[in-house]
């Protein structure tokens, strides 16, 4: 398919390729992946921008360098997007006033496409023609147990109808929020996910969920639904929010969205025996890249999910990072190669995780070393793990209540930018938040705007410093944590790596600190 004909054919010269699908989902398959069938890049985000002169694909921090390494630059442009600049201010800088940009419905959300449409006019296609056709199957949802979610679903939704009136409805289209209200998982459908495929509507004494062949019904339903409804811009695509028309209210909050962030104690507990089991792979993992020569990366790779399989993980989390040397200066490299042979003194980046019984995901990062490593290692590792040990305590050092995550963010960035890095850099947000899906939020620990609200009890979220040079090597230590009483706990106890731990750059209380984790 020629993306230019498709434009000539409905009079447009600018067009916005997505990444996502049309349930706006962050970790796409790349058979749904229009960006990635323009571009050839693979990352999980970063938007494409179809103009007469080039194709201009934006991506943050995390893919500079992947982009650069998967897309022909004579085709695509890359736009390398800092950490406080706007995806949607720099695709508009490249589309000229008088022109229209086009853009597909059912693959943006209602809010980006309000900010769009603020300063170009847009022209909607309600049809992808990168798209395959869409499979609802549902097979292989199942309802988890209330052992790991402490409510039932019914208990969940009544929570929520409680507040409506006869007249008024929530349109709920986050996977997340979906498979959390019903209290169900697919670990079989999409790799890397536990999420089901589906929407809801909930009602005063009704909920209907939407899936397998009845999400083909679902646009009839939204046309002629008498309700109020009720939805989050951030999650429903433009698509449905123009099917609703004058019946669709903006949330001003989220209950779902909130519900879901503050884990109570039968999901903390969940996450607590996960972590342990998580904890118990990565230790595998070490000693099999210690006890073993000629390793590629995707020997690690095909090893850690034998590894989490002992554990009785029901599948991963996400695709799991395991990158040498330069490879692990790419802060989302996704390539595993059989050709990246692990030999004396090289670094092993593992970023991975998780999905266990209850069906909330693990993260976790390590860094280790292949006999022994240089002078350079042991200093940009001390300084990471002296960044990750101030900002797991930050709490407790500025005597402050409540925690906000942009601070902590600020702190570490601000922290790295007072020591000398040799060119090592710190390009994302210190944290994410954990919950169904490996990224949710609330929480969010960056400098965005997101990240200007108090953490609070039962919020799950990753805390991962990490400082990356190309060419060289990088190094990021990610332990996922929660808050509670007032504190940061870390689900994680795996200890860090002795040997590329310069002791002597660590103060007394970062020592006192260090000892929390080396119990394993």
């Amino acid at each position: 398919m020629n993306i230019r004909d498709f434009m000539q054919t409905n009079g447009i010269h600018y067009l916005l390729v997505n990444s996502t699908n049309e349930f706006l989902v962050e970790y796409n398959t790349l058979a749904q992946n229009s960006r990635y069938k323009l571009t050839g890049f693979t990352g999980s985000t970063g938007e494409a921008l179809v103009t007469p002169q080039t194709i201009y694909l934006f991506v943050d921090g995390r893919y500079h360098i992947q982009a650069e390494n998967e897309v022909d630059p004579n085709i695509v442009t890359i736009v390398k997007l800092q950490s406080l600049e706007n995806l949607i201010d720099e695709i508009m800088a490249r589309v000229p006033e008088n022109e229209v940009l086009g853009v597909f419905s059912k693959k943006i959300s209602q809010n980006k496409a309000l900010k769009l449409s603020a300063k170009r006019e847009l022209k909607y296609f309600a049809k992808d023609p990168f798209d395959e056709d869409t499979n609802y199957d549902n097979n292989g949802d199942i309802l988890i147990d209330t052992k790991y979610t402490g409510l039932l679903s019914e208990d969940k939704i009544s929570n929520i109808s409680a507040n409506l009136s006869n007249d008024e409805a929530l349109y709920i289209t986050d996977l997340d929020e979906v498979s959390y209200l019903f209290n169900m998982r697919n670990f079989t459908r999409q790799p890397y996910s536990a999420k089901i495929q589906a929407k809801a509507i909930i009602m005063k004494d009704n909920a209907i969920l939407f899936s397998g062949e009845k999400l083909k019904t679902l646009d009839d339903f939204l046309t002629n639904v008498k309700h109020d409804v009720f939805v989050d811009k951030n999650n429903i695509n433009a698509y449905e929010y123009n099917l609703l028309g004058d019946r669709a209210f903006e949330m001003k909050i989220n209950p779902v969205k909130l519900m879901k962030a503050q884990k109570n104690k039968f999901e903390l507990e969940h996450l607590k025996q996960a972590f342990e089991k998580t904890d118990n792979a990565v230790k595998a993992i070490r000693e099999y890249i210690n006890n073993n020569d000629n390793l590629s990366e995707f020997d690690i790779a095909v090893q850690l999910a034998k590894e989490f399989k002992n554990q009785g993980a029901t599948g991963l989390s996400f695709a799991p990072i395991v990158a040498k040397d330069q490879n692990s200066a790419l802060a989302h490299y996704s390539k595993c190669s059989k050709d990246e042979i692990i030999t004396d003194g090289s670094l092993v980046l593992i970023d991975c995780g998780a999905y266990f019984e209850g069906g909330l995901a693990t993260d976790i990062t390590r860094v280790f070393v292949k006999g022994e490593p240089k002078p350079l290692h042991k200093k940009i590792y001390t300084t990471v793990l002296k960044a990750f040990l101030n900002a797991y305590n930050y709490g407790k050092t500025h005597n402050q209540r409540p925690l906000y995550g942009q601070e902590i963010h600020n702190f570490v960035k601000n922290y790295f930018a007072n020591m000398a890095l040799e060119g090592f850099v710190f390009n994302h947000g210190l944290g994410h938040g954990i919950g169904v899906n490996v990224h949710e939020y609330p929480p969010n620990l960056s400098e965005r705007e997101i990240a200007k609200v108090p953490l609070l009890d039962g919020e799950c979220f990753s805390i991962e410093p990490g400082l990356y040079k190309q060419g060289e090597f990088g190094v990021r230590l990610e332990n996922s944590c929660y808050y509670k009483d007032s504190n940061i706990h870390s689900f994680v106890k795996m200890n860090y790596e002795k040997k590329l731990i310069d002791y002597d750059m660590l103060t007394d209380i970062e020592k006192e600190w260090l000892s929390e984790f080396e119990v394993i």
